[in-house]
């Protein structure tokens, strides 16, 4: 059952893609907010810089390179977490706390209470967290401190071309909608926190076209797993009975008395 998210008041992105001149301004900001560090990356005859967003990169713009006739030409993505309204993370994480819904909507994390388990991973169709040599999730939180005291998100805050739009995601929505925008994240997912208007179909920008929480990590982690946790101290139980009810070594000590007897 997905957690409750008031449609109302939530608060969330929308991504038009035909704004983004690739600047990159986005990134920059994020880091400088966050403090986080620089990566090292090396030229693999890309413009796209980094390659994939890493632990100390919460957001990055993708750049989709296509030749026509002779010319490159770029459509740019901005790759973040889509703080999905049933975010598979949440569901699966086992440790309260560690991803939690704030009242805008957001997926916040608390990395002192993350445990390594990493089937966030293995829950995110979108395969947004990463961990870093602290062995702890690292993603985009969408600046919650900035929104809690009123301020939009940093990359917001940075962007020239106003590509990234944060406010009530409702009424976001309903602008694009009011501008024959073509939306991708409306209702997926019980609807996306982070919005986007595309200028083509979802896998052209490296999405899934129903994006949906695999069922395998529930069969490991509601099902697999805890009949193997049952099967271990089922066999511990019976280790115990045969003790009690039996004792100990019973069959050695007559193997003993047995060899004992016949010398």
């Amino acid at each position: 059952m997905a957690d409750t998210i008031n449609q109302g008041t939530r608060m969330g992105f929308l991504v038009d893609t035909s704004r983004c001149i690739g600047c990159r301004s986005c990134q920059v900001a994020c880091k400088q907010w966050n403090k986080l560090d620089a990566d090292k990356t090396s030229n693999k005859g890309s413009f796209e810089n980094p390659p994939n967003l890493t632990p100390e990169l919460y957001n990055r713009i993708k750049f989709i390179e296509k030749e026509s006739s002779g010319e490159v030409t770029w459509r740019f993505f901005n790759e973040r977490c889509m703080h999905c309204g049933d975010a598979g993370c949440m569901k699966v994480c086992p440790s309260p706390g560690a991803l939690y819904r704030t009242k805008d909507g957001i997926v916040a994390h608390n990395k002192d209470k993350c445990i390594s388990c990493k089937y966030c991973v293995s829950a995110c169709p979108f395969n947004i967290p990463r961990y870093g040599a602290d062995d702890k999730i690292s993603k985009c939180h969408l600046c919650v401190g900035r929104v809690d005291g009123g301020l939009v998100p940093a990359c917001a805050k940075a962007c020239p071309t106003e590509t990234l739009k944060f406010g009530n995601r409702s009424k976001l929505i309903a602008s694009a909608t009011a501008a024959k925008k073509t939306l991708y994240g409306e209702n997926d997912l019980m609807g996306l926190g982070v919005v986007y208007a595309l200028e083509g179909p979802p896998e052209q920008y490296g999405l899934p076209s129903s994006p949906s929480i695999p069922m395998s990590i529930f069969l490991w982690k509601d099902v697999i797993k805890p009949l193997g946790i049952l099967g271990f101290w089922g066999s511990i139980g019976a280790m115990l009975l045969h003790y009690v009810t039996i004792g100990p070594k019973k069959v050695d000590d007559d193997l003993n008395s047995k060899e004992a007897g016949h010398e």
